[in-house]
């Protein structure tokens, strides 16, 4: 669980000031997170106090308990007495998300398409193999959700243009891109629509 740690400066982990917005902040954490990420060679543990940092300041809710926390704590010098937890509690709840079962990386976003796109196919075949009249309507959501991991390969494509230098081809290159990544959609289609003819 995730816990207010004010001995630790999250905005000097982000390079932010304590005025930054939050725009500000998400941008300082997606440089960093760029940089310092393992996949690309980067610090593993440097990797974990930028993500923690970005936990709390990345949204407003646990930004303000963390700076009202902050405040107590050093108005509570004068009174060592007191717990500081009491004005967290005040401010917001518990500091814990859910972490994310995929990272937001190239590959992370990749293994989620293919999946999406995986289990799209594998109910449209399972429909087509049972089909009964009355069930269209589930054909067309299998429909949708290959649709959906289509649409989630072309961002996928998109994030990784996007995470590359701008003299890099596939910068430069984005028209032929789309006409390939196009034509393997429509190549894709016309096999699985043969093979479910043959069904």
């Amino acid at each position: 669980m995730t816990h207010l740690d004010v001995e630790k400066d999250y905005y000097s982990i982000l390079g932010a000031g304590e005025t930054a917005s939050q725009d500000e902040i998400e941008r300082l954490y997606k440089r960093l997170a760029r940089r310092h990420h393992p996949d690309r060679g980067g610090d593993a543990e440097k990797m974990k106090a930028i993500n923690e940092a970005y936990r709390v300041l990345g949204t407003p809710v646990t930004r303000r308990a963390y700076d009202a926390r902050n405040a107590y704590d050093s108005r509570r010098a004068y009174q060592p007495n007191q717990r500081s937890d009491d004005a967290v509690r005040s401010v917001a709840p518990p500091l814990s998300r859910p972490s994310e079962v995929l990272p937001n990386t190239v590959s992370g976003q990749l293994v989620g398409a293919s999946f999406i796109l995986l289990a799209g196919l594998a109910f449209l075949f399972l429909v087509k193999i049972y089909y009964i009249r009355f069930m269209w309507p589930v054909f067309v959501a299998a429909a949708l959700v290959v649709v959906f991991g289509i649409w989630k390969a072309h961002k996928v494509m998109v994030l990784a243009r996007n995470t590359v230098a701008s003299t890099h081809p596939l910068k430069t290159q984005i028209w032929i891109q789309e006409i390939a990544f196009w034509f393997m959609v429509c190549a894709g289609s016309y096999f699985i629509y043969q093979v479910m003819s043959a069904i």
